[in-house]
C-alpha cells in the first residue's frame, strides 16, 4: 500500500472472520478489564486496559506506519511520552544534549524534574551547527534530543549528520517531529533511533484530544518502552485513541492545505512594514532553506515573526485578530496565534529566552485550513 492508503486502512482492517463484526471503523473499547475462559490465557491477549486495549492497539499500528517504523506507542500527552522515554533510557548521573530553542514544556520537564530530582544533566546547544553537538558530547552522554524545526524559532538541524555523530559515539538520537508532522519529514529514515510526537497537534489535527506518541524500529528498546508504558501508566484513553485514528485519515489532505496557506501568509508577512523578521523554512530567505528542501518534503504550517514595537505592539496586535484564536497549541484545522514569551515559553527565564533570540516581540502562528485570503485579511487589519 502507498502511504496515503496506509493512513486510512492500517489498524482498522474489518474483521470478517467467524464471530467478527466487520466494523469498517475501529470501535471504542471502553472496557477496563477483559474476561477470559482459561485462567492463565488472556482473551486475544487483553487483560487490563492500561496494559493493552483494542482501540489503542489499532492506533499504535497506524502510528508506526506514520513514521515508517516497526512499532508505535500511544500516551496520554506528548510530555507523558517524553517522561516514559527518559525513564527508560537514562539514569541518575547521565547527560543529555538538547536543542537550545526547545519547547518550554520539554525544557521545564528536563530542568525541574529530571535535573533537580534525578541529577541528570542537560546541555542546550544550537544544533544548526552540527559541530556544536559533537563538542557537547561527554563521557556520560546517553541521549541527543533534537527538535527540527524548533519551537518557536523554526531552526533546523541536519538530522543525517547528527545521526552520524550519535551512532559513532553510541548515543541514542530522539527527534521530536511534532512541528513538521510525519507527512513532511521522516527522521527514522534519516538515521534517528526514536521519533516522538505530541499527537495533540497535526496527527489528530482537530484540537479535541491530548495525546503523545513514540515510534521506533528497535525491538529491544520497544519492549522496554512497552513495559514502562504499562508500569508508569500514562496511556491514551480508548476515546482519545478513536479520535486520533479518525484524525490521521485526513493527515495528508490537511498538511497540503496547511502548507499552501502558510506559504501565502509568509509571503505577505515578509514584506509587511510592521514585521521586523519572519521565520519560515519555506521561504528562500530562511538561512536553512536549502537544508529544508533536502530533508523535508514540505515546509509545514507554522510561522513565527517579530513585530516592530516589541511587547506593547505584540499585545495590541494579538487583541485585534478575529479569525485567529489567541490560544496555545498548534496543528488544528483552525488557525491559532500566540505569544511565546508570555504563553508557551513563559516557564523559560527571560535571560535564556533572549539569549536564543526569543524576544518579547515574537509571535507564533499555527495556520489552519481556512481560506488563505480570509486569514491574510485578518492579519492585515490587526497589523493596521
Amino acid at each position: 500500500m502507498k502511504y496515503k492508503t496506509k493512513l486510512i486502512h492500517v489498524g482498522e482492517e474489518p474483521n470478517l472472520k467467524k464471530g467478527g463484526s466487520g466494523d469498517v471503523v475501529s470501535p471504542i473499547h471502553l472496557a477496563s478489564t477483559f474476561a477470559r475462559k482459561i485462567v492463565e490465557i488472556p482473551t486475544a491477549g487483553y487483560e487490563y486496559s492500561r496494559t493493552g486495549n483494542p482501540t489503542r492497539t489499532a492506533l499504535e499500528k497506524r502510528l508506526a506506519v506514520l513514521e515508517s517504523a516497526k512499532y508505535g506507542l500511544a500516551f496520554s500527552s506528548g510530555l507523558a511520552a517524553t517522561t516514559t522515554l527518559l525513564l527508560t533510557v537514562i539514569k541518575t548521573g547521565d547527560h543529555v544534549i538538547a536543542s537550545d530553542d526547545l519547547y518550554g514544556g520539554t525544557k521545564r520537564l528536563f530542568n525541574k524534574v529530571f535535573k533537580d530530582r534525578f541529577a541528570v544533566t542537560f546541555n542546550y546547544v544550537d544544533m544548526t551547527k552540527v559541530s556544536n553537538v559533537e563538542k557537547g558530547i561527554q563521557k556520560n552522554t546517553k541521549l541527543i534530543w533534537l527538535e527540527s524545526p524548533t519551537n518557536p524559532l523554526l531552526k533546523l538541524a541536519d538530522i543525517r549528520e547528527v545521526a552520524r555523530i550519535a551512532k559513532k559515539k553510541g548515543i541514542l538520537l530522539v527527534v521530536d517531529n511534532t512541528f513538521m508532522s510525519p507527512y513532511f519529514q521522516q527522521p527514522l529514515a534519516q538515521g534517528a533511533d526514536i521519533v516522538l510526537h505530541s499527537t495533540t497537534k497535526y496527527i489528530n489535527g482537530h484540537s479535541d484530544s491530548i495525546g503523545g506518541a513514540i515510534m521506533l524500529s528497535k525491538k529491544q528498546l520497544y519492549q522496554e518502552l512497552k513495559f514502562n508504558q504499562n508500569a508508569v501508566g500514562a496511556i491514551l484513553s480508548p476515546f482519545d485513541s478513536f479520535l486520533t485514528l479518525r484524525g490521521i485519515k485526513t493527515l495528508a489532505l490537511r498538511m497540503e492545505v496547511h502548507q499552501e496557506n502558510t506559504l501565502k501568509i509568509a509571503r505577505f508577512l515578509e514584506i509587511h512594514p510592521k514585521v521586523a523578521k519572519i521565520y519560515y523554512p519555506g521561504l528562500p530567505s530562511h538561512p536553512q532553506h536549502e537544508l529544508a528542501k533536502r530533508q523535508m518534503s514540505g515546509f509545514g504550517g507554522i510561522i513565527s515573526f517579530e513585530i516592530k514595537g516589541g511587547l506593547k505592539s505584540a499585545r495590541s496586535f494579538l487583541t485585534k485578530v478575529k479569525l485567529f484564536a489567541l490560544a496555545e497549541s498548534l496543528g488544528g484545522v483552525e488557525s491559532l496565534i500566540e505569544h511565546p514569551a508570555l504563553m508557551t515559553h513563559a516557564s523559560v527565564p527571560k535571560k535564556d529566552r533572549i539569549a536564543i533570540g526569543l524576544t518579547d516581540g515574537l509571535i507564533r502562528v499555527s495556520v489552519g485550513i481556512e481560506d488563505a485570503q480570509d486569514l491574510i485579511n485578518d492579519l492585515k487589519q490587526a497589523l493596521d
